[in-house]
C-alpha cells in the first residue's frame, strides 16, 4: 500500500496572495470571540487570571492584497499577554505585533477584550464579605502609531423612587394622626413602640435594582488601568451598590442607605456623571442608567456624556 506523502511547506498553495476581484481597502479584518486566558490587576492589585473573549482585527489599507495573514494575527494574539497584566503599554505592544505581523499591508490594529472583573466587598455592618462580578470590556486601537483605549463596564445598585417615598410618608402621617387624635399628651414610649408596630408602616415605597452602564475614553498618560478606581467611585457616587454577603445587621444598613439616597433615575445619572467628570484619566464618558422599575412594567432610563478633569 502507498502511503500518501505529506506535501512540503513551499508546496502548500496559498490563495491569499492571489490578486483581489474586487480591489478595495477594508477599515478591519479579523476574528471575533476567540477563547484566552488574560491577567489581569485584582482589587489588591495582585494579577489574577480569567477567561476573557476577544475580537482582533487590523485594517487591509492593501487595496489590491487578497487577504490579510490571518493565522498569523491568532499565534500572535495567543502569546501576547500569557505572561504579563493587562497595562496600556502591553496593549500598545501587542497591538503594534498585531501590524508588524501583516507585513505592510496594515497600519492599524484593534482588540476588544471582554471578561468579568471579581472584586471581594465588604459587609455593610457585619464582618462578612463576598464576591461581586462586574462585567468589563476593554476596546483598544492602535492607528497611525496613536493608542486609543476604551472601556466599558457596569455598577449594579439599588433606587427608592423619592416620590413614592414621599407618599408613603404622607400616608404614614396620616395614620399617626387617626391611631393619636385622642391620645392626648403623647410620651415617647409610646410612639416608638407604634413606630416599631406594624401599624407604624402604612406604605413603603418602591425601590429596584438598578444599574449604571459606563463607557470612558482614557488618556493615554496613565500606567494602569483604573477600572477598580472607576468603579469604586460610582458606587461611593450612587451610594447604594448591590450587596454579597448579608447578615440583618447589614439588611438594615442597606435600608438606612437607600432612605438617605432617594433616586429618581435623572438623579443618579447626575451622581454617575459627577464622578465621571471630576477624573483626571477620562477623555470622555458616556453613561446611561436604568432603573428596572417595581411599579411600572417598564424601566426609567436616563443618559449623561461629558469629559473628565483637566489638570
Amino acid at each position: 500500500m502507498t502511503i500518501p506523502q505529506t506535501p512540503s511547506r513551499s508546496a502548500l498553495p496559498d490563495v491569499a496572495f492571489d490578486a483581489a476581484a474586487a480591489a478595495r481597502a477594508l477599515d478591519w479584518v479579523g476574528m471575533s470571540n476567540i477563547a484566552l486566558p488574560l491577567r489581569i490587576a485584582g482589587g489588591d492589585g495582585t494579577p489574577i487570571q480569567v477567561a476573557a473573549s476577544v475580537d482582533v482585527s487590523v485594517n487591509l489599507r492593501d487595496a489590491n492584497a487578497r487577504g490579510i495573514h490571518m493565522s498569523r494575527m491568532y499565534l500572535h494574539l495567543q502569546n501576547a499577554f500569557a505572561s504579563e497584566t493587562v497595562t496600556p503599554a502591553g496593549l500598545r505592544r501587542a497591538l503594534q505585533s498585531l501590524i508588524d505581523g501583516q507585513g505592510g499591508i496594515s497600519n492599524a490594529a484593534r482588540l476588544v477584550l471582554r471578561y468579568e472583573q471579581l472584586l471581594l466587598r465588604p459587609a455593610l455592618a457585619s464582618h462578612n464579605a463576598g464576591w461581586k462580578r462586574y462585567p468589563v470590556e476593554i476596546d483598544a486601537r492602535l492607528i497611525d502609531g496613536h493608542l486609543h483605549l476604551g472601556l466599558r463596564f457596569a455598577v449594579e445598585y439599588s433606587s427608592t423612587c423619592p416620590a413614592s417615598a414621599a407618599l408613603s410618608r404622607q400616608l404614614n402621617a396620616e395614620r399617626f394622626a387617626a391611631d393619636f387624635a385622642a391620645a392626648h399628651p403623647l410620651s415617647t414610649a409610646v410612639v416608638s413602640d407604634w413606630l416599631a408596630s406594624e401599624r407604624g408602616m402604612a406604605a413603603t415605597p418602591h425601590a429596584q435594582r438598578s444599574r449604571a452602564d459606563v463607557r470612558v475614553e482614557l488618556r493615554p498618560a496613565f500606567d494602569e488601568l483604573p477600572l477598580v478606581a472607576l468603579i469604586d467611585a460610582l458606587e461611593r457616587a450612587l451610594a447604594t451598590p448591590v450587596q454579597t454577603a448579608v447578615k440583618r445587621e447589614d439588611e438594615q444598613a442597606f435600608a438606612r442607605l437607600n432612605a438617605e439616597n432617594l433616586m429618581f433615575c435623572e438623579d443618579a445619572a447626575r451622581r454617575v456623571a459627577a464622578a465621571l467628570s471630576a477624573d483626571a484619566r477620562i477623555e470622555r464618558f458616556d453613561a446611561e442608567v436604568a432603573h428596572f422599575e417595581s411599579l411600572h412594567a417598564h424601566d426609567a432610563v436616563a443618559r449623561v456624556t461629558g469629559h473628565g478633569a483637566r489638570e
